[in-house]
């Protein structure tokens, strides 16, 4: 058998799958930090209105949670970016090492699981659950990122289970 024909018998593998879905949330995550540093302002107004729960129900039991100072909530702000950014380069690692083919298979998924709960936290614990139902997030018509948030949280968790699959040896 050819070279050319064990690489295109590799194309149809987990570990190819693994590699493409890798890449797509490593470009996606690695945009969305792109996009928060160059265009700042945008989405720092987002947190801050969430954080501020000032278009919520405004419900005296739940507005003891609002956080309205400024820099509390650019501190925040920046703290979802960093953890963006640290999530983005270490899907980008994965995705190099599943470049690699079989011999790196235990440390890309080592390292891209990393990536993947670091998404999942950012988006299910940061947006769902602290978002979401802390600040209320879900009372807001304008300022409300569930859905968005719900989609990434699928997707990583999609191809999480997706590189933990039992693997054969496909060579």
């Amino acid at each position: 058998m050819s070279k050319w024909q064990r690489q295109a018998q590799r194309i149809g593998t987990l570990q190819v799958a693994a590699l493409a879905l890798t890449a797509t949330v490593a470009l996606y995550t690695a945009l969305v930090a792109f996009g928060n540093i160059t265009d700042f302002g945008t989405n720092r107004e987002f947190v801050r209105h969430v954080l501020a729960m000032d278009t919520t129900f405004k419900d005296d039991d739940l507005m003891w949670r609002a956080i309205t100072d400024h820099a509390l909530q650019d501190i925040a702000y920046v703290a979802i970016i960093v953890w963006e950014t640290v999530a983005a380069l270490v899907l980008i690692t994965g995705t190099a090492l599943w470049v690699r083919g079989p011999a790196a298979y235990r440390v890309a998924r080592r390292v891209t699981t990393v990536g993947l709960v670091m998404v999942l936290l950012l988006f299910g614990m940061g947006f769902i659950a602290i978002g979401g139902e802390w600040f209320a997030m879900w009372q807001s018509a304008k300022w409300n990122g569930l859905q968005a948030a719900e989609r990434n949280f699928v997707v990583a968790g999609l191809v999480l289970v997706l590189i933990h699959l039992p693997v054969r040896d496909e060579a």
